[in-house]
């Protein structure tokens, strides 16, 4: 059946309809009749089951109620999932605000949003319980029969549980199923929520009257280790309250055999309960710090400030204190009985964080993140909406979680480039998205950097945000002195890894029983290796990148499609063995230094090292403890981390950082230099900075050994206006792919010849981008400057005649990938 004949689904003609929301690339949402028998319960903001096609099913999300029939024929709704919504309508205006300003869909923001448990479609699969055994006495007459099927075929479609039950609303049966755990739903290998459970034990209810609980104990006629069971459990109840039966077993140093005895005697009783996978510790608030005069006089303009603006940006240097003011402006809005979303741009920036927070605000605070699984991530979006959790401390993503009285948002380190999205759609930006979202609440936002973003910087000079500074260090510490290593004059052979400089400074502060990061934004071991004798260079076949030896693996890896290839020992080309490895990547840094300085423990912070959920966490741990002395890293190690021992930092490559071919090649060397500057000297002595360049003349460099970051806007700000990139306009970047390189060139020119009708001399292309072909895909960019003003419908027109090329037979299978505020 494909749904289109409503009088299959029971009773219709409701005269209400739905507007639903589907987890898919649909540039429109699609109205569906609500039914008589589900009106009460279709709200705005549940999931509702639909036919979407010939007889595809998906859950989808009520944007909108109507009471006015749609001019065109629509199927019913099949039914209502939830009980009461998962979503509040603040969070569908956010969806839409996305979709419209990013140039997305709003299936897309969902897919996004919700977490993976949250969603169904007919191609999840149902898993036989080997656990329930083969008694269905319990089952109902349809439950019987999937739970047969499912016997004999261990798993079946949803499809294939339409068909048996003839039946194509089958979601309320497979729910009983899961709860009677006859099955569990596996989709594209996650598995659908499911409350975690755990057995604990009790006392049998005869011996909660405690003269009969004495009498048990004084003549006892089992065996003794039952008795010790018995004592460990009446111990444990006493100081513990409830008693799993993990804990249970293991004081006792009993088996599972002798409690299950003690259960058969009617002496204890086991039973399951639902727990929560994300323990909350207890809730506190406990403030035990002094702001120092500074600190308290920059508390009292940001209060001042939020009176009269919604936004304000604290432009603070590294090691100011931010942290200690985000933390007494969150306790003002908890005892206000008010939600905070605290952002970060990287989950490992959330270890150190958590940490300080829990200590002030226990149970309060709670975090989330993209290495949570998929049950932890519907528990915690519950407990927000729910508002069981009153400070939530995520990256980007958190920002989709269900407020309900949302009153401050923070977002620290606001210039971050993570905060992006990037692929896939929709490629928002956290930080404009959060000032949307805090605007439905009339909730305040702030802004916090020690190197704010151009944009951010210049909306507060023109008065749009607050401003407010904080210019000195926390406790009078010095902003550590830079020392420029000029590679040229190093006699070395290759390019300069570890300057003699350099070297000797590492060695000091070793010997005064400190600690080191070296900074270097390439991993691997050497981002290219080039033939000594004819000059050719491994390159990935899929891409037009050359590919970086990984030494932990032995192989050549590429960065953008993540193909590996053998390790080459003659060149292709000409048979020789002659390699030469240029550049060096965080792996050979971390080898000559154990080469260098081996009776010292080294260790390496990038995407290669750090894995899995806790390998964050416990590489910074052990740096806090002073268990490694040196730590050698990519942008990781630059984005707030704060270790009271480190008192030197070096930046082997700031020509590496000034040498990208992009608008904001100046703004992002000079963060990422002055960043992983302010990671020195944090706490007692001042530190120390060598940055290894030989370009020692560039601006940059010279503003990042000032500290000066108001001349370096100055600097900067003028080109941007002179150019027109932002903040003087907004952008936005149309990326063409094909398999085929003459095919995309001669779409992009035509895009780019009909964008100009529109957009005259504002659009800049077509040009290929430094790497021209990706996954076997042909690229070819155009970028268009906007008017700040009227964004949404300048892109609506982009939107226009990107559908008009697209019509045309021989575009078909183009795609284009639209990119607004690049970063």
């Amino acid at each position: 059946m494909d749904g289109t004949n409503n009088t299959l689904f029971g009773e219709s003609n409701s005269g209400f309809w739905a507007e639903v929301i589907l987890p898919l690339a649909l540039p429109n949402v699609y109205t569906y009749e609500i039914p008589k028998h589900l009106v009460a319960q279709s709200q705005i903001g549940c999931r509702v089951e639909v036919v979407f096609g010939k007889n595809k099913k998906y859950s989808g999300i009520i944007k909108y109620v109507l009471n006015q029939k749609p001019p065109y024929a629509t199927k019913p709704l099949l039914n209502v999932l939830d009980d009461q919504p998962i979503i509040y309508p603040q969070q569908l205006k956010l969806w839409n605000w996305i979709s419209e300003y990013y140039m997305s869909t709003e299936g897309e923001v969902m897919a996004a949003a919700l977490p993976a448990n949250f969603k169904l479609n007919s191609e999840a699969i149902l898993v036989f319980n080997e656990d329930f055994g083969e008694d269905f006495s319990s089952l109902n007459d349809e439950e019987f029969i999937v739970a047969e099927a499912l016997l004999i075929k261990k798993q079946l479609q949803l499809l294939e549980v339409q068909l048996l039950l003839d039946a194509s609303h089958v979601y309320p049966i497979i729910k009983k199923l899961i709860e009677k755990e006859v099955c569990f739903i596996w989709e594209k290998l996650n598995e659908k929520y499911k409350a975690k459970k755990e057995t604990f034990v009790i006392l049998h209810p005869q011996f909660n009257d405690e003269d009969k609980l004495i009498q048990l104990l004084n003549d006892w006629k089992g065996a003794p280790k039952q008795m010790e069971l018995v004592l460990a459990f009446l111990h444990l109840k006493k100081t513990e309250g409830n008693v799993s039966k993990t804990a249970l077993l293991k004081k006792a140093n009993a088996s599972s055999a002798q409690l299950n005895a003690l259960c058969e005697k009617n002496i204890l009783v086991a039973e399951k309960r639902n727990v929560d996978r994300i323990k909350l510790i207890p809730k506190n608030l406990s403030i035990d710090f002094e702001l120092s005069e500074k600190q308290e006089q920059c508390f009292f303009e940001l209060k001042s400030t939020f009176i009269e603006k919604n936004v304000t940006l604290l432009h603070g240097v590294t090691g100011s204190g931010k942290t200690l003011l985000y933390i007494k402006l969150i306790e003002e809005y908890i005892l206000k009985g008010e939600q905070v979303l605290y952002l970060l741009p990287e989950i490992a920036l959330t270890t150190q964080i958590i940490r300080r927070l829990q200590k002030h605000f226990g149970g309060h605070i709670a975090i989330y993140h993209s290495k949570f699984n998929d049950q932890e991530r519907v528990e915690l979006w519950n407990k927000v909406k729910n508002q069981e959790v009153s400070v939530v401390l995520g990256a980007r993503s958190s920002l989709f979680l269900p407020f309900n009285n949302l009153g401050f948002v923070i977002v620290d380190e606001e210039h971050d480039a993570s905060y992006k999205q990037q692929d896939p759609a929709p490629r928002y930006n956290a930080r404009d998205a959060a000032i949307y979202y805090a605007s439905l609440f009339e909730a305040k936002v702030l802004l916090g950097s020690g190197t704010p973003s151009l944009e951010s910087y210049y909306n507060a000079l023109q008065q749009k945000y607050g401003l407010v500074n904080l210019h000195e260090r926390y406790g009078g510490i010095q902003l550590p002195s830079i020392e420029i290593v000029n590679t040229r004059q190093v006699v070395q052979k290759g390019k300069v890894m570890i300057s003699p400089q350099l070297k000797e400074a590492i060695q000091t502060a070793m010997d005064e029983k400190k600690q080191v990061i070296l900074f270097q934004n390439r991993r691997g071991y050497n981002p290219y290796l080039i033939c000594g004798s004819c000059g050719f260079i491994p390159q990935c076949d899929h891409c037009d990148v050359s590919l970086t030896l990984h030494k932990y693996s032995n192989k050549l890896h590429c960065h953008y499609c993540g193909s590996t290839y053998p390790k080459l020992i003659t060149c292709t080309a000409c048979g020789s063995n002659n390699w030469v490895e240029k550049n060096f990547g965080t792996e050979k840094i971390e080898e000559q230094l154990e080469e260098d300085f081996a009776n010292y423990n080294i260790a390496r912070m990038d995407v290669d090292s750090v894995r899995g959920k806790t390998a964050h966490d416990t590489l910074i741990q052990m740096f806090e403890q002073h268990r490694f002395d040196m730590l050698v890293g990519t942008q990781m190690v630059v984005k707030g981390l704060d270790f009271d021992k480190v008192s030197l930092v070096g930046i082997l490559d700031a020509d590496g950082l000034l040498s990208f071919a992009d608008f904001r090649v100046n703004e992002r060397a000079f963060q990422l230099m002055e960043q992983v500057s302010g990671r020195a000297g944090r706490k007692g002595a001042q530190g120390k900075v060598l940055i290894q360049t030989m370009n020692v003349k560039h601006p940059v460099i010279q503003f990042v050994q000032q500290h000066d970051f108001s001349a370096f806007f100055q600097f900067e700000i003028q080109s941007r206006k002179e150019f027109l990139y932002p903040p003087f306009s907004r952008l936005v970047n149309l990326t063409l792919k094909h398999k085929d390189n003459d095919t995309v060139k001669e779409a992009s020119n035509k895009l780019a010849e009909s964008l100009r009708t529109d957009f005259k001399n504002h659009v800049v292309g077509p040009a290929a981008p430094i790497i021209g072909r990706m996954r076997n895909q042909y690229l070819m960019e155009i970028m268009i400057k906007l008017p700040k003003d009227g964004a949404v419908k300048y892109k609506k027109v982009i939107q226009h005649h990107i559908n008009l090329l697209l019509v045309e037979k021989k575009f078909k299978s183009i795609t284009i990938i639209a990119d607004v505020d690049p970063a």
